[in-house]
């Protein structure tokens, strides 16, 4: 009886050894997760029979140190969640393991193949929420966008002297007294500047000219009136620029003023804010702390491709490990919790990082020590009975 008992506690051990020495080579595998032997006592009623693995369990709700990384495409969750992946078959597997990057189709893929999942985009980018499905950013150019808005507020100085406006000329800075140029697109994408020249024509009033690329626009002029206190009463909101460039469509800008105000204080722009880019070529990807994916292209705009979608459950370390660094759904986990990164309990997204495997190697040469010695106990245990036998016999 205690040869088989001991025998049990070898091949228990033996398991144990596994476990520690599978930790040990993934300790710098991204998104793994350390496992442990659970031993149980093994029984016959009241008869002892020894020791066996009851499971194998992996420390899933734990995290690891998150850590820098090269791509754009490397992330990692900071705070609870999983990213959702699915493979060509149509299984859904869920991972911490961030290794992402794009397949020749363009799809968002992990560094096993499989297909990141989210909330994709439709033709006009808006996104298509409640609909999870495989992530892609697409490639190529971004065409040009007419510029057919501004915000601009200011303050207009009221320590700047009046100014007959009737001499205005704007190649004459003594007869105006502030000016600011606004970069502005037409529709195929060629910038023009939008000047406007500010008169004071008598407290609390002021005229300004507007001029693009050096050509008086429709209306030419604007009057701004301020009350006592410096704040603008005319305009009411937005008036509207109209110019006609050659060889493009005409522009129409809708400027809004709202909020300039006229104090003894400098002249100062603190809101300047007009659309309309230029085409551009797509030179990267951005991925925000919310999960958003954007394109983003060599006119300094981007465009929204899709946001992650993270998966939680109410028993995280009830799943079911498939690879060791990806898991999939048991009834102890219970169904995963959908949400995007920053809502409920899940974390928010880092790009170019990633997160470390959970396995600390302090704790792991401890286990491995330990171990080594019950397999040696077990062994004399083993000997010690052999030597029992071996007496019995001779003396029979």
């Amino acid at each position: 009886m205690s040869f088989s008992i001991a025998n049990s506690g070898l091949n228990a051990l033996s398991r144990q050894l596994s476990a520690i020495s599978n930790n040990i080579a993934n300790s710098d595998t991204v998104g793994y997760k350390s496992m442990r032997a659970e031993f149980s006592s093994l029984y016959a009623g009241n008869q002892p029979l020894g020791v066996g693995v009851e499971r194998i369990a992996q420390s899933i709700s734990q995290s690891g140190n998150l850590v820098g990384a090269s791509g754009d495409l490397d992330l990692a969750i900071s705070g609870g969640g999983f990213f959702i992946t699915k493979d060509s078959a149509g299984n859904t597997s869920y991972t911490r393991a961030g290794y992402f990057q794009q397949d020749n189709q363009g799809y968002l893929i992990n560094n096993a193949g499989k297909r990141v999942q989210g909330y994709p985009v439709d033709a006009s980018g808006q996104l298509q929420t409640g609909m999870l499905g495989d992530l892609m950013i697409g490639s190529g150019t971004i065409p040009a966008k007419v510029s057919d808005s501004m915000t601009f507020i200011a303050n207009l100085s009221a320590d700047m002297p009046a100014l007959d406006d009737r001499r205005f000329d704007r190649g004459d800075s003594q007869t105006y007294n502030h000016v600011f140029r606004t970069p502005i697109y037409d529709s195929l994408g060629r910038q023009h500047s939008l000047e406007q020249y500010f008169v004071k024509t008598d407290e609390g009033k002021w005229q300004a000219h507007y001029f693009i690329d050096g050509n008086a626009t429709e209306p030419a002029s604007q009057s701004f009136t301020f009350d006592v206190n410096g704040l603008m009463t005319q305009p009411d909101g937005k008036l509207q620029i109209k110019y006609s460039p050659a060889g493009a469509g005409a522009l129409s800008i809708d400027a809004d003023y709202t909020g300039t105000t006229q104090f003894a204080s400098d002249f100062s722009v603190t809101a300047n804010n007009a659309n309309g880019y230029t085409s551009g070529e797509r030179n990267g990807r951005q991925v925000d702390a919310d999960g958003k994916i954007y394109a983003t292209y060599s006119n300094g705009q981007r465009l929204l491709q899709g946001q992650l979608v993270l998966a939680n459950f109410t028993n995280p370390d009830g799943l079911e490990s498939t690879d060791g660094t990806a898991w999939t759904m048991t009834n102890q986990s219970g169904q995963p919790l959908l949400g995007t990164p920053q809502t409920g309990s899940n974390g928010s997204i880092k790009s170019s990082m990633l997160e470390q495997s959970n396995v600390d190697i302090t704790s792991e040469l401890m286990g491995l020590m330990a171990a080594q010695r019950n397999y040696q106990a077990n062994t004399k245990v083993i000997s010690t009975n052999d030597q029992m036998m071996t007496a019995l016999f001779q003396a029979l």
